[in-house]
């Protein structure tokens, strides 16, 4: 299985210098991807999760750690795809996937916040089969030479849209989402499924099983899609890790001994790439944290969580 990182992207280690730093750190240690997410707006009142109330960019944020990076997959997880059409996006992730050499990975989801919908002036009726058409298109203008796209939801004229992505029809489209209708949309259309920060990591393989039973129902082979679970750390190097209401160790808590069996354990479930999301831990993540003491505990548990690590190498 494979194993990335969150980018730097929220919070008090989100800024230029941590971005560079640790999209290289995460090619020396051997992590396999670096992944933003998105968040237009917070409540005004300072409500909500801390982690959602200074959010950079996510396609800016993977342009810069492109241009310090050559080899980590360069992914968002995800993008809501009714806040843009996709033509702009298509510009946007098409020409990421070229700056990078090829390494972009598009997650996409429907969004959840009223705020954020109220504000891009977004369709929330039948979302489910726009963004269905929505992918379509994407994949239409990726295609080099002429294209053209006549749906119920989106219109794009004879027209051509260059360059094209590394690869004719790429990026890669994971797709989010937890209901069912959503899990089996990945498996029919998706080139995978995308865990959200709130799944019950318990209970993945329940969801990847529907992903996959809907790829085979769709004439797809299940075995070749990608199942990318987001993985919130609790990362406490004493080992106590975090229970949850029936007192049990939560996956991805404690030392990294037990975070690195948890991993392997998922791998069990079905998934295939893991990225561990530091962004939700709220002495990294909360802008109201210390950057400098922010940085420092994001750099030891990115060291001490390192593939690298665990395969037997060096880890400095």
């Amino acid at each position: 299985m494979e194993i990335g990182i969150g980018a730097p992207v929220a919070g008090a280690w989100a800024g230029p210098e941590q971005l560079g730093r640790f999209g290289r750190l995460a090619e020396e240690l051997g992590y396999s991807s670096l992944w933003t997410f998105q968040r237009l707006l917070a409540p005004a009142d300072g409500g909500g999760d801390p982690v959602y109330r200074s959010v950079l960019d996510p396609l800016l944020s993977l342009a810069f750690a492109a241009a310090h990076t050559s080899r980590v997959r360069l992914g968002v997880a995800v993008l809501n795809a009714p806040f843009v059409s996709p033509a702009f996006l298509a510009k946007q992730a098409s020409t990421l996937d070229v700056l990078s050499g090829g390494r972009f990975d598009l997650g996409l989801g429907l969004g959840w916040s009223p705020i954020e919908f109220a504000a891009t002036g977004a369709h929330k009726a039948q979302r489910g089969r726009r963004l269905e058409e929505y992918v379509s298109v994407l994949r239409t203008l990726w295609q080099p030479g002429r294209v053209a796209f006549d749906g119920e939801f989106f219109t794009v004229p004879e027209s051509r849209m260059e360059p094209s992505p590394v690869r004719p029809g790429s990026p890669p489209i994971l797709l989010g989402g937890a209901v069912p209708a959503a899990l089996a949309r990945a498996g029919r259309i998706g080139d995978g499924w995308m865990s959200r920060s709130g799944t019950v990591l318990a209970r993945i393989g329940e969801k990847i099983a529907v992903v996959r039973s809907a790829a085979e129902q769709a004439g797809r082979d299940p075995a070749q899609l990608r199942i990318v679970c987001r993985g919130v750390v609790r990362y406490d190097p004493a080992g106590r890790g975090t229970a949850d209401a029936e007192g049990r160790r939560l996956p991805l808590s404690g030392s990294a001994a037990q975070i690195a069996e948890d991993a392997a354990w998922l791998a069990g479930q079905g998934v295939t790439e893991v990225f561990y999301d530091l962004n939700w831990d709220p002495l990294i993540g909360d802008p109201a944290a210390d950057p400098a003491a922010a940085a420092e505990r994001a750099e030891e548990i990115v060291r001490a969580l390192a593939p690298t690590r665990r395969e037997g190498g060096s880890a400095r």
